[in-house]
């Protein structure tokens, strides 16, 4: 099994929420729906995850919720507007650094469901996955 099936497994639960739903709704009610079948299908799934802001060591009065928490090592940041822009893919990308959390999607609920993947190695950088590599790890040449 590929090493980034569970962001497959995820995106096919996303597909699912979107079939049903429907594009045009607030992102509320499909992170509602996601979270319902992630834990359906056996993930541990915290939703609106408290994230403190520290300057030092000094807690500051700044805090963000980050969308879906899943397994306690995959971010999920979801949309639902026309498109996904640069930074949208930075509030995820800080929230991984901000955690060390190694894994992030993004999942723009829009029209057509779109999603990318993102993998923070142990040195800090944050690297995209990239599907069609993956769907050749999975499939037989």
């Amino acid at each position: 099994m590929n090493q980034y099936q569970f962001f497959y497994d995820i995106s096919g639960l996303a597909m699912k929420v979107h079939n049903k739903f429907g594009y045009g709704l607030l992102e509320s009610a499909y992170e509602a729906g996601l979270e319902y079948l992630l834990k359906q299908n056996g993930y541990k799934v915290e939703r609106q995850v408290y994230l403190p802001m520290y300057w030092d060591n000094v807690k500051l009065e700044q805090s963000y919720r980050m969308d879906l928490v899943v397994n306690d090592n995959i971010i999920l940041e979801l949309k639902a507007m026309a498109h996904v822009d640069s930074d949208h893919r930075r509030q995820l990308w800080n929230y991984m650094n901000l955690t060390h959390l190694p894994y992030g999607m993004i999942i723009n609920f829009s029209n057509s469901l779109y999603s990318e993947w993102y993998h923070r190695k142990d040195n800090g950088n944050i690297e995209k996955i990239n599907l069609e590599s993956l769907t050749r790890e999975i499939e037989p040449i």
